[in-house]
């Protein structure tokens, strides 16, 4: 255990992933809950690793763990290719959920099991990124896909990117899985039936829920004539879930019965599965069928007719051949910053839409201390108390190119644990007298000390801040967003960074429906941001994952009980608000913000300012601000 080597009476070496060694740890009666682990720290200048997806190539992080908690790239419902073989919309995928993943074995990638790790979103420029298939991908212009030619980024000008013409690795996207309605019931009932098979427990009692609703099993054990489309999905799923199997490379229905084989052929080639009917050595014996089109097609048919038994659903082991390239027609802006979701699993990759795409970093990072990155990430907090010493060693260094340092990209240099230990002043400062440009993204109203600090700072380096300010009934974020700075506290934190000279963005975040979205609501912030002289603004609606959205439902219904059916019509069983309300909400924001002589980040050119962050990291429990809230 690394623990063992964090003792203060043990040699102090390889404490907490490479730092130098355990100090102290503390239990502070002003932080309630919160542990503070006082390291010294071997290094505090972390370059990005090349080809990470992140809009920067340094970091410095004081902290690790965050008392208020901070992590926020692809759309939210694209789908992702489960362990189970279903699939299920990355926004509601969850920590520890089984996902398929690919490793490499000599040549060539296959499908393996892998878990997800961390799940987090962000708020960014999105891109469409358009598949000779249909396929199409609404993903931010950092976000990575696997290549005939390596991994490449969806944008980009000086590093491997998208273009047309680019084959990313993967089988096109998903199909629509059918609907358990009467027909599809029946025809399930039809294949176990036919099938004549001793069916496996999920097949089972799947069949035993859907009898429930016919009077009796010889209703629906006859093959029908004319059998409309439904019932046919419903009867492959059926008959494979009886009669079918599926290894690395084959998935196969067996049958004896030539009627059956009939229909099991004229159902494939309605769907447009290519296959054969294959005979065997007995001219009486079983005959089968086996589908033709390798991985591509084995995923379109299990998720086009559904079947019950998950281990026939296994794609683990499955080749990713060299045909499993799919061209890019193009890849074009949407002129809007959408939610963006991301996760981390063990292979570093996950199957999205069909696609191989990559990972991202998050606040699993706090997993490699023996700590979990949920809780633990919020109330065990490792310090590092010799940062800006360290730093100062590390910048003098000949090596360094004074390249853009961002701080708050994984934990909040300004949370509550700054006003003890100090050590942004010092680490400001030896960003400036080394000629180093930096940025910091906080929601903590700490960083007002340092103000006078960056603004001589400023002078000799590019500084950029970004703050969050939700809304502005005082009322009501005391009851959403209890232990945060009040919305007046933050507006003064803007005047005040505007007042020093410093650019200064605001993320509202999160807009919620029939409560702080309307055109008076939003005047009025919009009003006070630019009294406040907000660089520019950005304007994103709420959005609710599972966990998140029970609490929310409950608090809503408790508080709110008129606005549920408001919600349920907004939300549906998503977790964030569907497209016509975001254009809606888009629509106002625009006219509000040229009302009050705002700038939106869609009009935001990063070249007129690069000190300034364009994206932030929150963490999985925080959702932009919005554990706050919730």
């Amino acid at each position: 255990m690394r623990w063992d080597e964090q003792r203060v009476d043990g040699n102090g070496e390889q404490a907490l992933l490479g730092l130098a060694g355990l100090v102290r740890s503390v239990p502070s009666p002003e932080f309630a809950g919160v542990t503070f682990h006082e390291v010294r720290a071997r290094s505090v200048l972390n370059k990005v690793p090349g080809g990470s997806p992140v809009p920067f190539g340094w970091t410095v992080n004081p902290y690790r763990g965050c008392s208020h908690a901070c992590t926020y790239c692809l759309a939210g419902e694209t789908e992702i290719l489960m362990a189970n073989g279903r699939r299920k919309a990355l926004s509601d995928v969850m920590v520890g959920d089984e996902i398929y993943g690919t490793r490499r074995e000599g040549r060539h990638r296959r499908y393996v099991r892998t878990k997800v790790l961390a799940h987090w979103s962000t708020v960014k420029h999105a891109y469409r990124v358009t598949l000779e298939d249909g396929t199409e991908l609404v993903a931010g212009g950092d976000h990575r896909f696997l290549t005939d030619r390596g991994w490449k980024h969806v944008t980009g000008t000086t590093r491997p990117s998208l273009l047309p013409g680019s084959r990313i690795v993967g089988t096109g996207r998903f199909a629509p899985g059918p609907e358990h309605a009467r027909a599809y019931r029946a025809g399930y009932l039809c294949g176990m039936v036919q099938g004549d098979g001793s069916p496996a427990p999920e097949a089972s009692a799947r069949s035993n829920e859907f009898l429930a609703g016919f009077a009796s099993l010889s209703e629906v054990a006859k093959l029908p004539e004319e059998p409309e489309p439904l019932w046919q999905k419903g009867f492959l799923g059926g008959l494979f879930d009886a009669r079918g199997s599926s290894s690395r490379d084959v998935l196969r229905i067996a049958s004896s019965d030539r009627g059956v084989v009939a229909a099991l052929s004229t159902a494939l080639g309605r769907f447009g599965f290519r296959h054969t009917v294959e005979e065997r050595d007995r001219p009486t014996g079983p005959r089968g069928v086996r589908l033709i089109g390798g991985l591509a097609e084995r995923i379109r048919f299990l998720h086009t007719v559904d079947p019950a038994i998950s281990a026939k659903r296994s794609l683990a082991g499955t080749m990713i051949r060299a045909a499993s390239r799919v061209g890019v027609v193009s890849v074009r802006p949407l002129g809007i910053r959408l939610p963006l979701f991301d996760i981390t699993t063990g292979t570093g990759d996950f199957i999205a839409d069909g696609m191989v795409s990559h990972n991202c970093f998050a606040r699993n990072t706090h997993t490699y201390l023996d700590f979990d990155a949920g809780r633990d990430f919020d109330t065990q907090v490792v310090v590092k108390v010799n940062a800006p010493e360290v730093l100062r060693s590390q910048l003098a260094r000949p090596s360094w190119r004074r390249d853009h340092v961002a701080m708050g990209t994984n934990t909040d240099p300004y949370q509550r644990a700054e006003g003890r230990y100090r050590l942004m002043p010092r680490i400001i400062t030896a960003l400036a007298d080394f000629g180093t440009p930096l940025s910091v993204l906080t929601k903590g109203t700490v960083l007002a000390r340092d103000l006078p600090l960056l603004e001589r700072a400023s002078a000799d380096v590019p500084v950029g801040l970004a703050v969050s300010i939700a809304l502005l009934d005082p009322e009501l974020q005391r009851r959403l967003e209890p232990g945060t700075p009040s919305p007046r506290a933050r507006l003064d934190l803007v005047r005040k960074a505007r007042a020093a000279g410093l650019p200064c963005s605001v993320l509202v975040a999160p807009v919620l429906p029939g409560l702080t979205d309307s055109a008076d609501a939003l005047d009025a912030l919009f009003a006070e941001l630019s009294d406040a002289g907000a660089t520019s603004v950005s304007v994103i609606p709420l959005h609710l994952r599972p966990g998140a959205r029970e609490w929310f439902a409950a608090w809503l219904a408790r508080e709110h009980p008129g606005l549920v059916p408001t919600y349920r019509r907004v939300y549906g069983k998503g977790s964030y608000a569907s497209a016509g309300y975001r254009a809606r909400l888009a629509e106002r924001v625009a006219v509000l913000l040229r009302r009050n002589g705002l700038s939106s980040r869609a009009d935001y050119d990063p070249r007129e300012d690069k000190a300034v962050p364009e994206q932030r990291h929150a963490e999985p429990g925080e959702r932009v601000e919005q554990l706050r809230l919730l």
